[in-house]
């Protein structure tokens, strides 16, 4: 059954899932709290319709709420939740079991916390098809290894058999598929399902959904806040926003005709790959204040960068190896080859991003930079001197020059330091200054990310993610650093923050030219902010130039291979299938003492260099 099916039809069919004023609370200091309220849709046969939201809209509590996954006793789910005519929130328990998985299957974000890692894939794919189709053992393995075909997990019959983590974070996500299509469901629930992957990964998991929907003529009710995702796989879009539904349409016209001022700035928000085409320099995103309904204009920055000029970092033939031990006495088998033999400058005022996906190796190389692990060899030349030859004492005064920004500004904040004292903390260490002179220091910089000074005394867990990022930002600002290495600083952000943060790095840059070394997955965002453009692929720089040289004229098969994945908020996009190639990312593992052949580049423009 095709998933392209008319209005008329749709209303000849009764909906697969029917929603009707749910209401769900959870108990907090004795009382009942609502966090989503009175929401209704339907979901029709062979359909796909997608909730978005950020972080705090309800659209995962209402998944969990129709699944009935919510821990009872701390929650209340009210309304109806119609599953092909049956009120689901009227059953008992061991009735509800047999809906799950048969009638109704999940997939989750991410997949490691829902497959047990002490069983096969194939046991734990073979369970369901045993318990909900009574299946023979030999018939249930049959079954799961076409699952494992139809998912499109290569040699599937050799791997029925291996373990959850001896597959990649995008094959992972494809057993999931896999386990919950095993009882051919009318409906799939799927939260989140591609957040966590990378860009080609997630192209593929797109694609599959999207062929196996249209095989199986299941309804899809789709999890996300990524509106580019919305656009390509969703015929009908429902928006949310702090528990309450805003809008809900046809995809194509919330997209072009969003009425709702939060709709509107959410799509505003979504970078988009291509959008910088003809402009010279970085973008501001064009966002206002959430909620606010005011949109900025968007506003080129002004170039401060002068290559002609000595660089203010400057990295040359960088390896940074593993080791890897085995046998009794912990002899050197083999190394991961993380970072090999890579190059390159970065000027004053700059923006240079380094992309690829996990295990690339872009991450190793900032913290390489910093020495916050060891290279095996190489040159890091900031500020005239070589930080790789530096001892300890040097080595403290070279990271007043540079400062890492993380993805994650939660485990890199002292839960029981206040924000103030966490911003103070490097500047007093450095005796930079008095107490005094610190005070007034976290203040100014608490109102230059965007924070009240009087939040000074307030702990991580009282702000939101976004809040913790600029906090993130302010602490690395303390030293007065002249590069900065942000290392997936805004991946983990909801969209509209995510672009408050980039608008925010951005004016800092202009204040005080720094340096950023950016380092991504993000396709789109990484052509709005940057200046140059690094592609890394197993440890190697496959391609650098400029921005627009990159994404205008890109020359490497991988680098391709990344725009082609990237997710378009385009609803003329719905039927696209990019046809990318299943194989997972080669392992940067060598046996010891490979040494890689040298590298040689092609120039193809000014400063514009391909791997050949």
């Amino acid at each position: 059954m095709s998933t392209m099916m008319t209005a008329a039809a749709h209303a000849e069919m009764p909906a697969v899932l029917s929603v009707e004023g749910l209401t769900t609370s959870f108990l907090v200091d004795g009382g009942w709290r609502p966090v989503v309220r009175n929401i209704s849709f339907d979901v029709m046969p062979g359909e796909t319709v997608a909730i978005v939201g950020e972080s705090g809209s309800g659209k995962s509590v209402t998944s969990l709420s129709i699944m009935r996954l919510l821990a009872r006793d701390q929650s209340r789910v009210e309304g109806r939740v119609l599953v092909n005519g049956r009120d689901i929130l009227a059953l008992s328990e061991r009735d509800m079991q047999a809906v799950r998985g048969n009638e109704v299957a999940m997939i989750f974000q991410e997949p490691m916390t829902s497959l047990n890692p002490i069983f096969t894939i194939g046991r734990q794919i073979s369970e369901v098809l045993r318990r909900h189709k009574g299946m023979s053992k030999a018939q249930a393995r049959a079954e799961t290894i076409r699952m494992l075909d139809k998912v499109r997990i290569p040699n599937a019959g050799a791997r029925f058999d291996e373990y959850p983590h001896q597959f990649s974070g995008g094959m992972r996500q494809r057993v999931m598929i896999a386990m919950a299509l095993a009882s051919r469901p009318n409906l799939l629930i799927a939260d989140e399902p591609t957040t966590a992957l990378d860009v080609t990964i997630q192209g593929q998991i797109l694609d599959l959904i999207k062929e196996l929907q249209e095989e199986e003529g299941m309804s899809v009710l789709f999890i996300t806040h990524d509106m580019g995702v919305v656009a390509e796989i969703a015929d009908r879009t429902i928006v949310m926003l702090r528990g309450d539904v805003v809008e809900q349409g046809q995809t194509a016209d919330i997209f072009r005709r969003g009425q709702h001022s939060y709709t509107r700035e959410l799509l505003a928000a979504v970078p988009k790959l291509g959008s910088m085409h003809g402009h010279a320099w970085p973008l501001r995103f064009p966002i206002g204040d959430i909620g606010s309904g005011k949109a900025e204009e968007p506003i080129e920055v002004a170039n401060t960068v002068d290559t002609r000029k000595t660089p203010v970092l400057s990295v040359r033939n960088l390896v940074t190896r593993f080791p890897i031990r085995s046998g009794l006495l912990g002899r050197q088998t083999g190394a991961v080859h993380a970072v090999e033999n890579i190059s390159f400058d970065l000027f004053q005022g700059e923006t240079l991003s380094i992309v690829g996906e996990s295990g690339c190796g872009k991450s190793t190389t900032g913290r390489s930079i910093t020495r916050l692990v060891e290279p095996k060899s190489g040159e890091v030349h900031l500020d005239g001197y070589n930080v790789l030859s530096l001892d300890q004492p040097g080595l403290r005064a070279m990271r007043r020059s540079v400062q890492m920004i993380f993805q994650d500004p939660f485990s890199s904040l002292n839960p029981r330091m206040t924000v103030g004292a966490t911003i103070a903390e490097p500047y007093l260490k450095h005796r930079l200054g008095s107490g005094g002179e610190a005070q007034g220091k976290v203040a100014d910089l608490l109102r230059k990310v965007g924070l009240a000074p009087e939040m000074t005394d307030r702990y991580p867990h009282e702000f939101s993610g976004g809040q913790r990022q600029r906090i993130a930002i302010a602490r690395a600002l303390a030293l007065n650093p002249k590069v900065i290495v942000a290392d997936e600083s805004v991946s983990a952000l909801d969209v509209s923050i995510k672009a408050q943060v980039c608008n925010l790095l951005m004016d800092l840059q202009e204040e005080f030219n720094l340096s950023f070394l950016f380092i991504s997955h993000d396709m789109a965002v990484v052509e709005r902010i940057s200046h140059r453009v690094a592609v890394m692929y197993l440890g190697e720089i496959v391609e650098i130039g400029p921005r627009a040289a990159i994404f205008d004229n890109p020359q490497h098969d991988y680098t391709k291979k990344l725009m082609a994945a990237v997710p378009v908020p385009d609803p003329e996009r719905r039927g696209l299938r990019r046809g990318t190639s299943i194989d997972e990312l080669k392992s940067p593992v060598r046996p010891a003492g490979y040494e890689p052949p040298r590298r040689e580049y092609r120039e193809v423009t000014a400063g514009h260099f391909v791997q050949v």
